[in-house]
């Protein structure tokens, strides 16, 4: 059976993003996980898709371009993740969204769909996020795997990465490791 893994960066106090969305705070999004070599596919919730693939777009349309989160262009690690982004399946859980303009990507429209992709053959799946889809897929026991890097800054509000769940889940710690710029890499795994 495949693995979901989410693997996502994270503000000291818990936030995924800022008040009004801002990602300023995130030096990269291209260096902090080594997934490649073990998934096939990636995952991702219906609100957080059409920017995802706007950015991954943007940064292959002109590597140089200044990114908005940074004001530099695209690392070398970014660089790789968008290359790898427009050959890899994607999958959306989505109730409302319409075609996607990567054609590469299916929109699933049940938790059902999600429990099949599971069931079905391939390696390990990336669940880029977001945080209301790491909640559901906690919820429903499916999530195997959380990769979290943790950045050196509160941000004191915004959205918080497990603000959906209604009971306690207990993770089993698996591997912690420093990166550069003070953040900290963290997997745990599910019981």
């Amino acid at each position: 059976m495949r693995k979901f893994i989410a693997a996502l960066q994270v503000s000291l106090d818990g936030f995924i993003e800022g008040d009004a969305g801002q990602l300023d705070w995130v030096d990269s999004w291209g260096d902090c996980f080594d997934l490649g070599p073990r998934i096939d596919a990636c995952l991702l919730g219906g609100n957080m898709y059409p920017a995802y693939e706007q950015y991954w777009s943007t940064i292959l349309g002109d590597p140089t371009a200044i990114l908005p989160h940074t004001c530099n262009p695209a690392t070398e690690g970014e660089l790789a993740y968008a290359r790898f982004s427009q050959t890899t399946p994607h999958y959306v859980l989505s109730t409302g969204m319409g075609k996607p303009a990567w054609e590469h990507t299916t929109v699933l429209r049940h938790m059902d769909d999600v429990h099949r992709l599971k069931q079905a053959p391939g390696k390990d799946i990336h669940v880029v996020g977001g945080a209301t889809l790491v909640a559901s897929l906690m919820k429903a026991d499916l999530l195997d795997e959380m990769q979290l890097v943790v950045h050196p800054v509160l941000l004191g509000a915004g959205k918080p990465l497990f603000s959906g769940l209604s009971a306690q889940k207990r993770l089993k710690a698996g591997t912690c490791a420093q990166l550069s710029g003070g953040r900290v890499k963290l997997t745990y795994l599910s019981n």
